[in-house]
């Protein structure tokens, strides 16, 4: 059975936030630790809440975390269905406990210039 790791994030300029002149490190951590989880065979799902907000509405236990704990408690993890963490980033580790897979080796972080549609300028 394969895991599903379902990540909800906050409203950004691209899918993944790893775009325009001032990247947020956390960011490109964590797109490289879901790239590399992906790579383990685990089934990963991002959804931006500026970009796909009926996923957000069409999952009750996101909604519900916002409702409750306000737009901070972004990003949500879900693992199998179930909330596992909010309002920060996890790390590699945790995720990788989550899906049930080694740690390994570390990937190196690599930064996409151009796939999130920003101009030269920054976001749109």
């Amino acid at each position: 059975m394969t895991i599903k790791i379902e990540v909800f994030d906050p409203a950004m300029c691209c899918s993944t936030g790893v775009c325009g002149p001032s990247i947020d490190p956390a960011l490109i951590r964590f797109a490289a630790d879901l790239e590399w989880l992906g790579e383990q065979g685990v089934e990963v799902e991002r959804h931006n809440l500026s970009q796909d907000p009926a996923a957000f509405a069409a999952q009750p236990l996101v909604t519900q975390v916002i409702e409750v704990q306000g737009i901070e408690s972004l990003p949500a993890v879900l693992v199998g269905g179930a909330i596992k963490s909010s309002g920060a980033y996890p790390s590699r580790a945790q995720l990788a406990a989550w899906a049930g897979v080694p740690v390994g080796v570390s990937a190196k972080p690599t930064i996409d210039k151009g796939g999130c549609g920003c101009g030269p300028k920054g976001c749109c």
